[in-house]
């Protein structure tokens, strides 16, 4: 028997219990939920919600972040089956691409002497503590979910497993943060999103063999 028939006949061994698009939905679901519950307990929303929902700035970090899950989600789902290659990364491509998007613009409007300021803003420490703070039980939850398939690629796989536990912290945390400007968003939030994406790698290839 060939390596790649014997993975994927314990690929489907595995997901016996349940199907893997099952899985990962209902993992998504509870990871949300309990980044909801890490971040209502502990921030909640800026006091200026209802006003900062009105500008444009920040609606769009809403956008980025879950845009960011949500081609995370479909990766990670595709790379916890075998055969996923290098292709089922492009989707993580739309967030970034958006998000750089956006800096140009920003950079285009706003006098230089402001640029500093944007960039560090005033919660870079807090946010780099919140995000893998509230993404920890989401990542947790997708590597039960990993555990029930079979990827080839555990290491890689568990990256995007803390780039989604990432994109859906960042989503709850966007709510707190008063810091809208991409600039900011491209910087900080990039660097707690990567916090979860290592430890997402370092982990996977035990807690996501199979």
């Amino acid at each position: 028997m060939k390596t790649d028939d014997l993975i994927r006949g314990l690929s489907s061994d595995r997901a016996t219990g349940m199907a893997m698009g099952r899985a990962w939905t209902l993992a998504l679901a509870l990871a949300i939920v309990a980044a909801g519950a890490v971040f209502f307990a502990t921030m909640g929303p800026r006091p200026d919600f209802g006003a900062a929902a009105e500008t444009s700035r920040f609606v769009f970090k809403f956008f980025v972040t879950g845009a960011l899950a949500a081609t995370a989600w479909l990766t990670v789902k595709r790379l916890s089956t075998p055969g996923g290659g290098e292709r089922a990364l492009l989707p993580l491509l739309v967030a970034p691409a958006m998000l750089i998007a956006a800096v140009l613009i920003e950079l285009s409007v706003i006098p230089p002497d402001q640029i500093g300021m944007r960039l560090v803003g005033k919660n870079a420490a807090i946010c780099l503590v919140a995000i893998p703070a509230i993404g920890l039980l989401p990542l947790a939850i997708f590597f039960a979910a990993l555990r029930h398939g079979a990827p080839d690629r555990p290491q890689l796989a568990g990256l995007v497993a803390g780039i989604l536990a990432g994109g859906v912290a960042a989503s709850f945390y966007a709510a707190h943060c008063t810091d809208d400007s991409p600039l900011f968003v491209i910087v900080w939030y990039s660097l707690a999103i990567a916090v979860l994406g290592v430890a997402g790698a370092l982990a996977g290839r035990m807690a996501a063999r199979w």
